[in-house]
């Protein structure tokens, strides 16, 4: 069964007396472990499709199954449920608290859901570590270099022990150098520790990363291929340089 399973999503917004479909039957399944990358140009339906399957939406019709279970009609609180137990997300923009260390900004998703403090630290300080910030626990956003803060957010994606992580554009800020880095940082948590990944970009070099490549044109799947030869570290990228 797929981690992950779509049928005729269909998504649509009033607009001057008609709807506007963004996103026009999308079928797809993604199986547990996939890194999938989606790309599309802009206002192809991309982020839309991002934000349902990442349960911070829901379609006009169709069907959603997320770990074999239906969730296109759950309640908003259902669906926050869903997203605090089985979904991290890394945002272009970090989307990190400003007055807040990084291991506060970690703990965040464990208070939520009730964590215990001494535990939340205890997480909190063993994901920094696995990104490479065992030395920058304790700084503020403003101290920490754009590289770092996304590091942040991965580190607060992963705490909780999510199966499948979402990144939207998550190297639009960064670059080349940091962008790969931050790369390899998802390949490994992908193959080294089994999360799904799902990736939204519009970089071609980042999507190569990927083991699939879905490419999303006017709303509608136009391609999904499996990526024939992946870039897996920074001399793939740098090899021309």
């Amino acid at each position: 069964m797929a981690l992950i399973e779509l049928k005729n999503i269909v998504k649509s917004y009033p607009l001057d007396g008609f709807n506007l479909k963004i996103l026009k039957g999308i079928s797809l399944e993604i199986n547990q472990g996939e890194f999938v990358a989606i790309m599309g140009p802009s206002g192809s339906g991309k982020s839309t499709l991002m934000n349902i399957l990442g349960c911070l939406d829901k379609p006009t019709s169709g069907k959603y199954a997320l770990d074999g279970v239906n969730v296109e009609k759950m309640t908003n609180d259902q669906l926050a449920e869903i997203r605090n137990k089985k979904i991290g997300f890394v945002f272009q923009g970090f989307n990190l608290l400003s007055r807040t260390t990084a291991i506060e900004n970690v703990e965040l998703p464990m208070v939520y859901a009730g964590v215990a403090e001494a535990e939340r630290l205890e997480r909190a300080e063993k994901a920094l570590k696995s990104v490479g910030l065992k030395e920058r626990m304790y700084h503020m956003p403003n101290q920490l270099s754009g590289g770092q803060q996304q590091r942040v957010a991965i580190a607060r994606a992963i705490v909780n022990n999510a199966p499948i992580i979402f990144a939207d554009e998550p190297t639009g800020n960064l670059d080349t150098k940091m962008s790969v880095e931050i790369m390899d940082l998802f390949t490994k948590l992908n193959k080294e520790m089994g999360r799904t990944i799902i990736l939204v970009t519009h970089e071609e070099d980042i999507a190569l990363f990927a083991d699939r490549i879905i490419k999303i044109v006017d709303g509608e799947i136009h391609s999904d291929e499996k990526v024939k030869k992946r870039k897996h570290a920074q001399k793939d990228l740098f090899a021309g340089e």
